[in-house]
This record gives structure tokens, C-alpha cells and sequence, in this order.
């Protein structure tokens, strides 16, 4: 993959460290991992419909910015 196709602040090392990270991970350390994103009061999950994604993208990199 060429450096231009990594977002902003992104690269070659980092994209291989999450993936060795995921990777590497037991099944019971995903589950804990994804139990505890759950319990982060600071965020929220929720579901919306898939044709809604690229809108609730745009408005997360605008609050962002």
C-alpha cells in the first residue's frame, strides 16, 4: 500500500500494530475489550441505517475538527 492511501496521521507501522494487536488477541481478550467499550460513559453506541453512515461520518470529522 502506497504512504498517500493511510488517512491523516496514519502509516505503514501503525496499520501492522493494530493488526498484529487483533491479531494476537484471544478470543476472551476480544470479548473483554469489546465489553468494556461498552461500559466508557464518555461514548455512546448505537445503530443507525447503513444509508445514514457517510452523514454520522461527516458530522463526527466536523466535531472533530
Amino acid at each position: 500500500m502506497r504512504e498517500g492511501k493511510f488517512p491523516p496521521g496514519w502509516n505503514e507501522e501503525r496499520v501492522r500494530r493494530v493488526l498484529s494487536h487483533y491479531e494476537e488477541q484471544t478470543e476472551e481478550e476480544a470479548v473483554a475489550e469489546d465489553e468494556a467499550s461498552f461500559e466508557d460513559k464518555s461514548q455512546t453506541v448505537m445503530e443507525i441505517p447503513t444509508q445514514l453512515v457517510p452523514t454520522v461520518r461527516e458530522l463526527i470529522a466536523k466535531y472533530q475538527a
